[in-house]
């Protein structure tokens, strides 16, 4: 049905070049006449909503290691109050699409925008609104002198063109949209699920091969570990702080940073995935012979660690520095291994990433709201350490066992990031009018909600994670 969406048979031009022609009965409006600031307040007992630019409006977790965790004040009289349908916008991550409909009553940081939206469907209008060339919208209302943390403008907003479809088209397009969204859903998931089955078998031959190594016959010794058990009695059991110099990085600068690549690129935790340095949202920092921060600098070959949220979707937040992430200041939240003499840097990763690691953290983190390792408990972690030549030969059995399986879960990985570009730009064309959906909504049937819908919770904590710091 996707495929056989054509464009309207009229259009006009919107007035705006991000938005181009749309069609022409379709009325163009400026956001001012839609929208009524609320600024009601003093209703504590309400549940506390957040704001994520890639889920709109949620009800906020207090327990969830997902979920941003700043601190919340005793006192919430003074939160403002939201109510279901109220449009509520992150004023300071406009740009990037952090804005939604509340979808119950509840309170939010006084820092946002809260506003009575009267538009025919609230879902259409949030659809709109989060669309990609929205973004570029309230971008161009937004300022500020802060790389990262500008402000929307409320005069900028209001002169924001909004399409408004007749109100029967708009429950056309939010019928669509969630019957195609569904269908995505459902693929990434399936993609998924076969990416976590063919990492578990990764983890199960990374797991044998460092505690047990690859002959089978050799004599075993209790450990004395219990996520380690026996391993092969020529090996060592050792803290891994006697192994590794460790550093934990300096505080991220309240002031001078730039987003603009002027300097030297600043590592914070947000960079850190359990497949490798990902340098998103990256900031800088223009080097002064006397700023001392030279014990700071990444070299190839060292090992980062995310100490906050260390476990997420995906896996742990282990990285080795490659070639191409130098030069780099470490920040803080981030720790950096560098391996002794006696300890291979990649089979460092692999301990990290493996299950015992997993094992060993998870009764540091019962009860707590925000998983943070301390460098302490990092020293502490015993690992079983064969001889360097051993430990090279485990490498590079590990190494031929997974690529396989590694090659094939880069191309799922790809296969989801092309799905999702492809949601971004079907939402984007069927909102702003490119493509007609009404004859396809008339014919489609009601299907179930998904109990589980489709979530990139790795970028949710890292976009969070980065809103953090960049508020220091």
């Amino acid at each position: 049905m996707i495929a056989d969406l054509k464009p309207y048979t009229e259009y006009k031009d919107s007035g705006s070049r991000w938005l181009q022609n749309v069609p022409a009965h379709w009325e163009v409006r400026k956001l001012r006449t839609l929208i009524r600031r609320q600024n009601g307040r003093n209703r504590p007992e309400l549940p506390l909503l957040s704001v994520a630019r890639e889920k709109g409006v949620f009800v906020r977790s207090l327990t969830d290691a997902g979920e941003n965790h700043n601190v919340i004040p005793e006192d919430l009289s003074n939160y403002k109050v939201a109510l279901i349908g109220n449009l509520v916008i992150n004023k300071m991550k406009a740009w990037q699409g952090s804005m939604g409909i509340a979808p119950c009553d509840g309170i939010v940081s006084p820092a946002y925008f809260v506003f009575d939206f009267d538009i025919a469907d609230r879902a259409f209008g949030q659809a709109l609104l989060r669309s990609k060339p929205y973004v570029s919208h309230f971008g161009q209302a937004s300022d500020g002198v802060r790389v990262g943390q500008w402000d929307l403008t409320i005069a900028g907003m209001r002169q924001i063109p909004v399409l408004v479809p007749p109100p029967a088209e708009q429950a056309a397009i939010v019928r669509f949209l969630d019957w195609a969204n569904r269908r995505l859903e459902r693929a990434i998931r399936a993609k998924r699920r076969v990416i976590a089955l063919l990492n578990e078998q990764k983890q199960a031959i990374i797991h044998r091969a460092v505690t047990r190594g690859l002959d089978p016959s050799v004599p075993l010794k209790p450990s004395g570990i219990p996520w380690l058990g026996d391993i092969p009695q020529h090996w060592e059991v050792l803290r891994l702080g006697g192994l590794v110099d460790m550093l934990t990085g300096f505080p991220f600068p309240s002031e001078g940073f730039n987003k603009s690549g002027n300097g030297v690129r600043l590592l914070r935790g947000v960079n850190v995935t359990p497949s490798g340095l990902r340098w998103k949202d990256t900031v800088y920092w223009v080097r002064q012979s006397e700023d001392r921060l030279d014990e700071f600098s990444l070299k190839q070959g060292d090992i980062i660690l995310g100490m906050d949220r260390p476990v997420i979707a995906s896996g742990i937040r282990a990285s080795i520095v490659q070639e191409e992430d130098t030069p780099a200041l470490l920040l803080q939240r981030v720790a950096r291994l560098r391996p002794t003499k006696r300890l291979d840097a990649r089979l460092l990763l692999f301990l990290l990433r493996g299950r015992m690691f997993g094992d060993y953290m998870a009764p540091i983190f019962t009860g707590v709201s925000v998983p943070h390792l301390s460098p302490g408990q990092i020293r502490k972690f015993k690992v079983a350490l064969p001889p360097l030549d051993e430990q090279r030969t485990i490498i590079r059995s590990i190494a031929n066992q997974t690529a396989p399986l590694e090659s094939s879960i880069a191309r799922l990985e790809r296969e989801i990031e092309l799905l999702r570009e492809y949601r971004t730009r079907l939402v984007a064309d069927v909102v702003t009018g490119k493509l007609d959906v009404r004859a396809v909504a008339a014919q489609l049937h009601e299907e179930p909600t998904p109990d589980t819908p489709e979530e990139d919770a790795d970028l949710i904590i890292d976009s969070e994670a980065a809103d953090e710091e960049l508020a220091v």
